[in-house]
This record gives structure tokens, C-alpha cells and sequence, in this order.
């Protein structure tokens, strides 16, 4: 036993050693397998297949099958969470009740048209970065596979790196997603998802599982895929076929989105938004064929007979030689056949290279909702469609879109953006040319298809050549000319004259008030250029509108205005101001609107910079009424009114030396009021000074230089300036006339738009003013607060802290009574 019991002793531990080596290697080979196909299924060769596909071996087969069928993140991808601001985003698409699904689409062809457009600006100046074979056709290939229920829409283009697909696909940094979350939180138009750029989530509106698989020069296949539950994962891709290039994106679609299966409705969809793209859009489609095929022995011996019967007997025989050959052709007979090929679905030619006359004003609409991702129903403004011939060639449409963005100003002059894209011989460049045109006119969308420009540059180079100064110089002189001819265009723009001499048409109603909504939008735009373009300054000031004295709410041209000045007048009267109802109110008219006089209304912030670079129009001189200089014809008594309250002004300004006042005159400018505070010409006006003070970084100290002096101007009619005089006469030394003069100073200050430096002092004075009218005692004070009734109060409060102790005292109380 001895002899035995060592060897056994052994064999036993070996296998100890042996089985929990074997079962991790099972266990490991069940991971592997967990989410393989048992039977993977057999694809028949050339039905259905994509023409110059790349041929597929049996584990090609069973990858594809695999990732196909799945509808679960893969077990060995890296898993990411999404950015806190997508996945808001992904919720809004996913719960929408949104109507208009079709935009999914759209966005994924406008997304691969962009990558395409990369790949071919690259390839201008290195021609191996678009390979070779299938890779250098620039496309969009749409294929449909209704059995499982999968959408896919594969480009040629850029492709992207995996660092890119998590960047683009799931952690945007900034980009358009929180603002177009806010816009969909307020308007709910999902509509405008493609031009904040974040269209590619469209897809969640028809699609329960994605898949994006790329594949970039610089990098190996890569797929990224989302059940859209807050997460995604990217993983190498060994399971689909090398796409060479490019990106192909999955869509597997929920069962309420099966209508995207139907060829019709895809074409009808590509016809409808993306019938403009550069690129070919293919659709891998089917359709049925006659085929003729060779009978089968049974049915050509069946057919045979019939026909022998039909013969007639007298007939002659036929030649041996005849019927020698027709035994020789096979019998055929023709079957419809299924059949799959591409089919081009924009075939129409690009609108800026044909004649301008040929083009339907619905294709332009068409054209601007497809270049600007704006398919809401509204249509452009205004479009220009010319050719430019001479030193520099090009072909350009600029379209006034019917909104502005929310954005427009928000980030002026940091930003870089441009809605004009540029095209070197059909090939596109760049839309990051902000030099094409100037920054008052970026809200313009277009393009600029240039024959002359080089196309093997970089963008830097291309952006510091010559000809882009001529381009820009045509271009800022056909969009002003569009502008132009938009308030030309318009009835509400002409004069009554010719409103009454002129028949109104369709077209003109479908024209009416179209100017007033371009500058609601854009109107600041305008007003910017003046302070910007000198060049074109006096062009700008033409397109102004504003409203007037006597514009009854509606918008005014300086032209009209100086065809309604009186005659005499030189100056064109302006205000400025926070309202329109404000300035209707302001002492400053009060003279200028009995005699008859139109003075313009500026409210926007913007128009106390515009007034100071718009010095004059048409040899006439710009007049702020509420500064010095303003000149209402001449009075005969305003000698002898000077004079007269000599004695008055030159007190009064002596009573104001610590309000750093200028100096006190006689004004031509009120009629009912008192006093008023004007400011020297050339400083700032009230509502500037309002202004500055608003400012973030305003610095105090050097705003003191540009503060205009001040000057009160009193009315030498009033019955409270007379009085004042007579007393003034009587005792100069009287320190209640002096508070009456201080204190309508500071009134005056208040009515004219200024800010008081020192509100508790006017307060006091009001305060002081009403007591003598009360003829209350100026020592009178305010009565002390009595501590008692706050000892009163505490002990209520106590009693209804605590009512159910009252309450049982009270039950107490009864039962005794009782008893």
C-alpha cells in the first residue's frame, strides 16, 4: 500500500493544478462567444450586393451579421457617458412629439456633404489623400435593408479618428447644443437643429440604436454606437467590411419609422431638402426588369402542340431550311426580374451657374433654405444672383434672410463666423472667410464661386490675395444695391403722392411692409456700418429708418424727412433717448413742435455712437436738440429778455458753483417748462452719460473728461423764473430763494435725463418743500416708536404661540363650574 499511496498522493495534486486552469480557459472562450450568432446566415452571391464591394470571406460574413442583428452595446467597447448638455438634448429629440421627422435626413446628408468638402479642399494640395479606386469618388451612398429594418448613409469623406468621434458624437464643448436647447425650451421648433450644429442627433427621432462607423487616413476603423440612454461606446471595428474611407452611419428604426424603409420616400425627402448638395446622392434602388429566359423543354413541347392546332391545314409547307433553323434557337420567354442599381437623386445644376433670367424665384427659395439649414416656411427677404466679369471673375447669390440669429450681436467683433461660402471653380473652399465681406453685413448668406482665384493655395495665402479685395469691393456694393432695391420695391416706403398715383398690384401686396421687417431684424447692422464703412457711408445712410415727430408710428427715410423740412431750415433735428414715449414728453421739443418742426427719435443704444460719425446729409448738418447750438429762427426781444435777467442768471449760476454748472441762460428752446439742462455740443448728451455709466468695466475717473458741461437754460416767460427774479432783486441773500433755485435745478436735472449724484439731498429738499406747503414747522420732528407696544406685541405673539393651552384652561374652568 505503501508503494501506491505516494504516486497517487501525487496525481491527485496535478490535478488539483490542472482543473481551475481549464475552467478559466471556458470560461474566457464563453466571453468571447456570449454574443456570437449560432448560425450566422449565408448571403447568396451578387443579390442585392453593392457593385465594386470590397469581396467577403465567411468571418467577414459572420462580423457583419453580428453587428448588423445587434441591437446592444458591444461587450468589449469602451463605454463613455455623454456631456450633461447632449444628453438634455438627446431627451428633448427622443421625447419629442415633433411632427416633422423627416429632417433626420437632411442633417445627415448636410453632415457628409461638409466631410466630403474637407476631403476634397485637402486634396487640392496633396492628390494621395484620396487614395485610390472606389475612395476617390466623392459620393453619398443611401442603402435600405427592410428585413432589418436599417437606414444607412455612408460618404467618402474626411472620416474621423476615434478622438473625433468622441468629440463630435458625444462630448460637444461648447458648440450650439445649450443654445439650442434654449431656443427649443421657448420656441419648440426642432427645425433648427442643423444650424446650431448638433443635426446629427436628429437621428434619435427615427432610430432606437445607432451605429457610426469611420474610418480617417490617420487612424484605424473605428464605430461608435448609442442606444441613446446616456451612454455610448467606441471600439475598433473587426466586424464590418473596410470602408477605405469615409463614415457610414446605422440607423435601426423604431417600429413606428418603417416609412423610411420606402425608396419613394427617401427620393421624395433628398428631392425636397437636399436636391442642391454638391455632391452625387446615390440611392442603392430596386426595380423590376423584363428578362427573357430560355423555355423549359416541357413548357416549349406544350406550346408547340397549341400552335400546330392553330395552323390551318391548307397552309403550304414550310422550307426545310426554315424550319432547320428555328429548331436550332432556343425558345425564350420574358419574366420580370428584380433588379438593384444607383440611381441619382440630384441631378439639377448648381443655381449660381446658370443664367439668372432661367431661374424660378421658388428654386431660389429652395436654394437658400438648402445653403442657409433654414426650412422654416418663411422665405428670404431679398436675393441678388449676378455675375462679375473684368479683372476678377466670379458668380455669387447673396440672400437677406427673414430672421436674424439670436446671437447676431452678442459676439460682434470676436466673432469670426461667415455665412458666405467660398467656391474656387466649383470646388469649395472655405465659409471661414470673414474678409469677403465686412461685419455690418454678415447676417447676408451666399456663396462666391471664383474662376480666377488659385485653387492650390492655403486658405492663409488665399485670404491675402489680391483679387479677394475686388470680390469684396463688388460684393459690399451688390448687397447695399439689394437692400436698396428692397425699400424701393416696397409701397409703404413711397411717398402719399405717389401711393395715390400708383395701383396697387399682387405683387406689391406680397412687397408691402417687407423693408420695416428687414429693419426690425437687421437695422442695427446699418447703423454699424455707418460707424465702420466711410467708404460707403453716405450709401448706408440712405438705407436709414427712424420714427419722427409727425411719422404717426411709422418708420421714416432722411430723404422724407428733408422733403418735409420748412423752409429756412438748415439743421436736421434729432433726441436721443430710451423710448419713444419718454422723448415725446421731454422739455427739449416743447418750442420746436409749436412751430412746426420734425425731430427725429433715435431709442437704440447704437445711435449715440452713429451721431457722432454721421456729421451731415446731403450739405445738411445734424442738430442734438437737447445741446447747445440749437437755432429756431431769430426774436426780436431776445436782447432785451438777456438783459432783463441778467441779474437772475448771474446769481443763480453762482448759487450752483458746487454743481460744476457752466453757465445759466435765456433758452429759445421751452415753452412750458421752467428750466432745462442742455450740454455743450461736442460732450456727451444725458442719455450717453446713462450709457457709460452702465458699462461693466465704465472707469468713473476718466469718464469726467468726456462729460459735457452743463448749462441751465431757463424760460424767461415762466411765472416761477419771474418770481424768482423779483426776489432775487429783492434779497439775494435769502436762503429759501436759494433752495428754490437748487432745487429746481435738480428737477431740471432729472427731466432732462441725468442721473442725480446725491438723491437723498434732492429727497430732502422735496421733502422740506412739501412741509412749508403743509405750514409745518421746518424744526418738526418724527415722533419715537413707544416701547410698550412692543412689550404688546411680544405678548400676543406668546398667546398665539400656544392656543391649546388656553384652550385647556378653559375646559377646566367649565368642568368646575358644573361640578
Amino acid at each position: 500500500m505503501r508503494k501506491w499511496a505516494i504516486p497517487s498522493v501525487l496525481f491527485l495534486l496535478c490535478l488539483l493544478f490542472l482543473l481551475p486552469d481549464q475552467g478559466r480557459k471556458l470560461h474566457a472562450n464563453a466571453e468571447v462567444d456570449v454574443d456570437a450568432p449560432v448560425d450566422p446566415p449565408k448571403v447568396e452571391d451578387k443579390i442585392g450586393a453593392v457593385p465594386h464591394g470590397l469581396s467577403t470571406d465567411s468571418d467577414v460574413v459572420k462580423r457583419e451579421s453580428e453587428s448588423i442583428s445587434r441591437k446592444t452595446l458591444r461587450a468589449h467597447a469602451e463605454k463613455f457617458q455623454f456631456q450633461a448638455e447632449v444628453s438634455r438634448l438627446m431627451d428633448i429629440i427622443i421625447n419629442s412629439l415633433y411632427s416633422n421627422k423627416d429632417i433626420f435626413l437632411r442633417e445627415l446628408i448636410s453632415n457628409a456633404s461638409d466631410a466630403l468638402d474637407k476631403i476634397r479642399f485637402l486634396s487640392l494640395t496633396d492628390k494621395e489623400i484620396l487614395g485610390e479606386g472606389d475612395d476617390t469618388k466623392l459620393e453619398i451612398q443611401i442603402t435600405l435593408d427592410k428585413e432589418k429594418k436599417i437606414l444607412s448613409i455612408r460618404d467618402r469623406g474626411i472620416g474621423m479618428t476615434k478622438e473625433d468621434l468622441i468629440k463630435n458624437l458625444g462630448t460637444i464643448a461648447k458648440s450650439g447644443t445649450s443654445a439650442f436647447v434654449e431656443k427649443m425650451q421657448t420656441s419648440g421648433d426642432l427645425n433648427l437643429i442643423g444650424q446650431f450644429g448638433v443635426g446629427f442627433y436628429s437621428v434619435y427621432l427615427v432610430a432606437d440604436y445607432v451605429e457610426v462607423i469611420s474610418k480617417h487616413n490617420e487612424d484605424k476603423q473605428h464605430v461608435w454606437e448609442s442606444k441613446a440612454d446616456g451612454a455610448f461606446a467606441i471600439s475598433e471595428d473587426v466586424w464590418n467590411e473596410p470602408l477605405g474611407r469615409g463614415t457610414e452611419i446605422r440607423l435601426h428604426l423604431r417600429d413606428e419609422s418603417q416609412e423610411y424603409l420606402d425608396e419613394n420616400k427617401l427620393k421624395e425627402l433628398v428631392k425636397r431638402y437636399s436636391e442642391f448638395i454638391n455632391f452625387p446622392i446615390q440611392l442603392w434602388a430596386s426595380k423590376e426588369v423584363d428578362e427573357e429566359v430560355p423555355v423549359e423543354d416541357d413548357e416549349s413541347s406544350d406550346e408547340e402542340e397549341t400552335s400546330e392546332s392553330k395552323s390551318s391545314e391548307g397552309e403550304g409547307e414550310e422550307d426545310d431550311a426554315e424550319k432547320e433553323e428555328d429548331e436550332k434557337k432556343p425558345k425564350m420567354k420574358k419574366v420580370k426580374k428584380t433588379t438593384h442599381e444607383w440611381e441619382l437623386l440630384n441631378d439639377m445644376k448648381a443655381v449660381w451657374l446658370r443664367n439668372p433670367k432661367e431661374v424660378t424665384d421658388e428654386e431660389y427659395q429652395k436654394f437658400y433654405h438648402s445653403l442657409a439649414k433654414d426650412f422654416s416656411d418663411e422665405k428670404p427677404l431679398a436675393w441678388s444672383h449676378f455675375n462679375a466679369e473684368g479683372d476678377v471673375e466670379f458668380k455669387a447669390v447673396l440672400f437677406v434672410p427673414p430672421k436674424a440669429p439670436q446671437d447676431l450681436y452678442e459676439s460682434y467683433y470676436n466673432s469670426k463666423i461667415s455665412n458666405l461660402k467660398l467656391y474656387v471653380r466649383r470646388v469649395f473652399i472655405s465659409d471661414e472667410f470673414d474678409d469677403l465681406l465686412p461685419k455690418y453685413l454678415n447676417f447676408l448668406k451666399g456663396l462666391v464661386d471664383s474662376d480666377t482665384l488659385p485653387l492650390n493655395v492655403s486658405r492663409e495665402m488665399l485670404q491675402q490675395h489680391s483679387s479677394l479685395k475686388t470680390i469684396k469691393k463688388k460684393l459690399i456694393r451688390k448687397a447695399l444695391d439689394m437692400i436698396r432695391k428692397l425699400a424701393d420695391e416696397d409701397p409703404d416706403e413711397s411717398n402719399d403722392k405717389e401711393k395715390k398715383d400708383v395701383e396697387e398690384s399682387d405683387d406689391d401686396n406680397e412687397k408691402k411692409g417687407q423693408y420695416s421687417k428687414f429693419w426690425n431684424e437687421f437695422g442695427k447692422s446699418i447703423k454699424l456700418g455707418i460707424i465702420e464703412d466711410a467708404t460707403n457711408r453716405n450709401r448706408l445712410a440712405k438705407l436709414l429708418r427712424f420714427e419722427t415727430t409727425k411719422s404717426d408710428g411709422k418708420l421714416t427715410s432722411l430723404d422724407q424727412y428733408i422733403s418735409r423740412m420748412k423752409s429756412g431750415q438748415k439743421d436736421i433735428f434729432y433726441i436721443t433717448g430710451t423710448s419713444k414715449e419718454q422723448l415725446e414728453k421731454s422739455p427739449f421739443l416743447e418750442r420746436l413742435t409749436k412751430k412746426n418742426y420734425e425731430v427725429i427719435f433715435f431709442t437704440d443704444p447704437v445711435d449715440e455712437y452713429l451721431m457722432q460719425y454721421l456729421m451731415d446729409y446731403e450739405d445738411k448738418k445734424f442738430q442734438n436738440v437737447s445741446k447747445e447750438g440749437l437755432k429756431i429762427g431769430k426774436d426780436s426781444k431776445d436782447k432785451e429778455l438777456k438783459e432783463s435777467f441778467k441779474d437772475l442768471t448771474k446769481w443763480w449760476k453762482g448759487a450752483l458753483v458746487s454743481e460744476n454748472v457752466d453757465d445759466v441762460k435765456i433758452s429759445n428752446r421751452l415753452a412750458d417748462s421752467p428750466c432745462v439742462v442742455v450740454t455743450s455740443k461736442y460732450g456727451w448728451s444725458s442719455n450717453m452719460e446713462r450709457i457709460m455709466q452702465s458699462q461693466t468695466l465704465s472707469d468713473a475717473n476718466k469718464q469726467a473728461y468726456m462729460r459735457g458741461k452743463r448749462v441751465l437754460e431757463i424760460n424767461p416767460r415762466h411765472p416761477i423764473i419771474k418770481e424768482l427774479r423779483e426776489r432775487v432783486v429783492k434779497d439775494p441773500e435769502d436762503e429759501s430763494v436759494k433752495q428754490t433755485a437748487q432745487l429746481m435745478y435738480q428737477t431740471a436735472l432729472m427731466e432732462s435725463g441725468f442721473i442725480l449724484n446725491d438723491p437723498k439731498d434732492f429727497a430732502g429738499r422735496i421733502y422740506s418743500s412739501v412741509k412749508n406747503s403743509l405750514n409745518i414747522s421746518p424744526d418738526a420732528i418724527v415722533e419715537e416708536e413707544d416701547d410698550v407696544e412692543e412689550t404688546e406685541t411680544e405678548s400676543i405673539g406668546k398667546e398665539t404661540e400656544s392656543p391649546s393651552q388656553t384652550e385647556e384652561e378653559e375646559l377646566e374652568s367649565d368642568v368646575k363650574d358644573e361640578l
